[in-house]
């Protein structure tokens, strides 16, 4: 879908200083706590925890910075903004499919971190994240959509749902494929696959 790896790539553009800077101070400050604490470093599970605050930064910043507008352009009537657009065209991919997109990554993440034992759990916890967005974009002087709300969710969910099929691929997996040497190699082959779409 090239519309959606152009907005991506705008992203991208738009994110990549506030990336640099803070992998850059993260990554040292990690290193030298890994250090003084003698405690011991896992690759995996390091780019893990850096993908995370990368990608919660990177949210704030497209969250937060953007035009300023007044107060009649907020929306509180669901499905008004998705239904707006033409299926299909560039506001479609970048409003609908990328509000639900955005959110995907955030949904994966508190699965991973939170390990839920219902859906209930990441349901929650997204319509925390979306709803706080919402509410501090109108206190600043941007846009509150109710329909962000909603495809943020099912971007959420749609991360739940990966997260839960993720698990029981890895459940059936040999053990030697779960080793940490393993996983280690896999995640060096994720980074740069990331780092060459970009």
């Amino acid at each position: 879908m090239p519309l959606l790896s152009r907005a991506i790539h705008g992203v991208v553009e738009y994110t990549w200083p506030m990336v640099v800077i803070s992998s850059i101070i993260i990554i040292s400050l990690r290193v030298t706590y890994l250090i003084e604490n003698k405690e011991k470093f896992v690759l995996y599970k390091e780019l893990f925890a850096l993908s995370f605050i990368i990608y919660i930064l990177c949210l704030f910043q497209v969250v937060t910075s953007q035009d300023v507008v007044s107060w009649a352009t907020n929306n509180f009537i669901p499905f008004k903004e998705i239904l707006r657009y033409e299926f299909g065209s560039k506001l479609f991919v970048r409003n609908v499919i990328g509000n639900m997109v955005m959110f995907l990554p955030y949904g994966l993440f508190a699965s991973i971190i939170s390990r839920p034992k219902k859906s209930y759990i990441i349901m929650f916890l997204v319509l925390v994240a979306s709803i706080s967005i919402e509410w501090v974009q109108m206190s600043i002087g941007r846009v509150f959509d109710v329909d962000d709300i909603l495809l943020n969710f099912l971007g959420g969910m749609l991360g739940y749902f990966l997260y839960v099929m993720l698990v029981k691929i890895a459940d059936s997996l040999p053990e030697f494929l779960k080793s940490e040497i393993v996983l280690n190699i896999i995640s060096i082959f994720l980074l740069i696959g990331c780092l060459t779409l970009l």
